[in-house]
C-alpha cells in the first residue's frame, strides 16, 4: 500500500496569527489555490483511490478539492482532527500561551483540550483502522493536519509514545510511505514541489 499523509492547505487562522488546533477555519484564497495545485499534482503523478479526511473545515475543503481533479471518494473522521487544544483554541498566539502548552507533561491537559498521549492513541487508533480497511487498496490519502500527521508517522516508525523526533509538515505537504505487514519504507518527506508559483 502506497500511504499518502497530507496537510491541508493555509488557512484563516495562519492569516489571523490565532490557535488553531480544534478551532474550525476555512481555506484563505492562497489556501484554495494551494489545494487546486496539490490535486493537479497528484492527478499527473499518482491513482490515489480514496482519501480520508479530517472533518474540520480546512482539512474537509482540500480533500473536496483534491477530489475534483482524481476519481476517487472521500471518508470522513472526526478522529483526524488535530489535537484538541482545548481553550487556546482560536485565540492571539502569544509567547504565554506558547509557554503554557508547550510546558505540559505528556499526560497534563490544557484546559478542556486532550493530553499528548490521548492524541497519540487516538491517532494510532485511526491510522490502524484505516490502514485495516484498506488491505485491498493500493494508494490511500490521508488529508489532515501537521500534529496529526506527525503522530502517525510517529507509529509508522514505532516511535516510543513519548519521544523528541519531529517531523514538519508546510501547507499541502505530502509525506509517502509504502507500508504493508512487514515493513514500512518512507519514500520521500514533505513534498511541497506543486506549490512553486502559487501565490
Amino acid at each position: 500500500m502506497k500511504l499518502f499523509l497530507i496537510r491541508h492547505g493555509q488557512s484563516e487562522a495562519d492569516i489571523l496569527n490565532v490557535h488553531e488546533g480544534k478551532a474550525d477555519f476555512p481555506l484563505t484564497d492562497l489556501g484554495i489555490k494551494q489545494a487546486n495545485s496539490l490535486g493537479s499534482y497528484l492527478r499527473k503523478n499518482y491513482q490515489i483511490d480514496i482519501i480520508w479526511s479530517s472533518t474540520l473545515k480546512r482539512a474537509a475543503q482540500t480533500s473536496e478539492i483534491v477530489r475534483t481533479y482524481l476519481d476517487c471518494s472521500i471518508m470522513y473522521d472526526d478522529r483526524l482532527q488535530e489535537r484538541n487544544n482545548g481553550i487556546l483554541a482560536g485565540k492571539p498566539i502569544t509567547e504565554e500561551n506558547v509557554d503554557t502548552y508547550y510546558s505540559l507533561k505528556p499526560f497534563e491537559r490544557i484546559e478542556e483540550g486532550e493530553s499528548d498521549l490521548e492524541f497519540r492513541a487516538r491517532a494510532e487508533s485511526i491510522l490502524l483502522k484505516i490502514i485495516d480497511n484498506s488491505k485491498k487498496t493500493d494508494h490511500v490519502a490521508i488529508v489532515t493536519h501537521g500534529g496529526m500527521i506527525e503522530k502517525c508517522i510517529h507509529s509508522l516508525l514505532h516511535l516510543p509514545t513519548v519521544n523528541k523526533t519531529y517531523f514538519y509538515t508546510g501547507d499541502t505537504g505530502i509525506h509517502l510511505f509504502e507500508h504493508n505487514d512487514s515493513n514500512t519504507i518512507i519514500k520521500f518527506l514533505n513534498r511541497t514541489e506543486h506549490l512553486h508559483g502559487v501565490r
